[in-house]
């Protein structure tokens, strides 16, 4: 599915800022930034790569914070039925 698809389906951009621990020293925390289409509320894209994260990486999550905003909505996109050629 295109991005264009996607947006018209709903789909909106997210970013999460993922805050965890490092296995090797777990009183520093890092950052990991992760972005993609994604649906709200649910968010089912940003909860499979929490639920991977959690089952196959070492970091344990220390807390995610997230942003979304859908870039376009039905309304404002329409579809024309007609072209004007000139000259």
């Amino acid at each position: 599915m295109s991005e264009l698809e996607m947006m018209l389906r709903g789909y909106g951009l997210t970013t999460a800022q993922i805050f965890y621990r490092m296995p090797d020293h777990p009183a520093l925390l890092q950052t990991y930034l992760w972005q993609d289409y994604d649906l709200a509320p649910d968010f089912p894209e940003m909860t499979g790569f929490l639920k991977f994260w959690q089952e196959k990486l070492e970091g344990p999550l220390h807390s995610v914070r997230y942003v979304h905003r859908k870039l376009i909505s039905a309304s404002e996109w329409r579809q024309v039925k007609g072209e004007i050629i000139l000259h």
